[in-house]
């Protein structure tokens, strides 16, 4: 049997994406972001039902009891109880470990930039990762549309009025290779049409472009506001380029009692779906008790932006050795 050991990237790329690092790093220095490093085990982990975290045993020596760890999927607690500790604006390129994820766009093991700056809007927010994406890697503006607009210009769905019914039927109809019998809440049939329809729509129609103001229902660890219209929204946003989600981003929640009751109802969500519930990160929800400074933060899939950067198609040509 023959063993493939060479590297999945070229090692021209390799040495191309050590540059790219190298002035990633340079344009947070230059804004005064400094980069932290966080643990990659906790003895908690994101409660979001679509998530799946890797878990390990950790035994004491000379002992038999075992103390279950995750490994992070992000290093977003880790960050925010530095945020209540008065860091400051931070930024950190991180390991992150997804279960159950691989495929050109996705991998067990990846590299997530994640900031944090303080007093930022989202919109403010947008405006530096459009910077970022114009210092170090040669990107333009980007258009900016709000969910709303999107659903309506694309399909003709009024996201804030119409009913789940109206929604699944859209599903159905759009999505050809469902079974016939598959059926998923308002939120699953969203996200459906926006992978199978709306994305490779908008990689048709733009190089790039931000989505905003998502469904209250989508928050995760958004704050909620009142659009212009009046629709309650999760202030957040996506960027797409070339038809690939690239970035996640949050005004953050401050709420540290709001945030445990979306923890739990994620359990609850979890229970629903077969899955274990996930214990609770208290030292974030204590850190957030004793106050999060009111900032924004978004996490970027690295790997995705040097394969779009570098003109690959896989992120596995972009890493040194994929995951198995």
């Amino acid at each position: 049997m023959t063993i493939s050991w060479q590297p999945s990237a070229e090692i021209k790329t390799l040495k191309r994406r050590a540059q790219y690092l190298a002035d990633v790093r340079l344009f947070f220095a230059e804004r005064d972001i400094w980069e932290v490093e966080t643990p990659i085990l906790s003895l908690a982990a994101p409660t979001a039902p679509y998530l799946d975290s890797f878990t390990t045993d950790y035994i004491p020596i000379g002992t038999h009891s075992k103390q279950t760890h995750y490994l992070q999927t992000s290093p977003e607690f880790s960050m925010k109880r530095l945020l209540a500790s008065e860091s400051g604006s931070i930024y950190q390129i991180a390991r992150v470990f997804r279960n159950g994820e691989r495929g050109t766009l996705h991998s067990a093991e990846f590299t997530m930039l994640e900031w944090y700056k303080l007093g930022l809007t989202s919109s403010q927010l947008m405006d530096e990762v459009e910077a970022l994406l114009q210092q170090v890697f040669n990107y333009t503006v980007f258009p900016r549309l709000s969910y709303q607009n999107v659903f309506n210009d694309l399909l003709g769905l009024d996201v804030f009025s119409c009913s789940d019914e109206e929604i699944k039927h859209c599903g159905q109809k759009n999505i050809r290779s469902l079974p016939n019998d598959f059926d998923t809440d308002r939120d699953g049939w969203l996200e459906l049409l926006m992978s199978y329809i709306i994305e490779p729509e908008l990689a048709k129609r733009h190089k790039g472009i931000f989505i905003y103001d998502f469904p209250s229902s989508q928050a995760q660890l958004a704050k909620i506001k009142h659009d212009q219209q009046g629709n309650h929204v999760a202030d957040r946003f996506e960027l797409y380029i070339d038809g690939v989600e690239l970035a996640n981003g949050y005004n953050e929640l401050l709420d540290a009692d709001e945030l445990r009751r979306r923890f739990e109802q994620d359990n609850q969500q979890r229970k629903q779906q077969n899955k274990a519930a996930i214990p609770l990160d208290e030292e974030l929800l204590a850190a957030m008790q004793q106050g999060l400074p009111e900032c924004s933060g978004v996490a970027v899939g690295l790997d995705r932006l040097l394969m779009l950067a570098m003109n690959k198609q896989s992120i596995a040509q972009v890493q040194s050795f994929s995951s198995k």
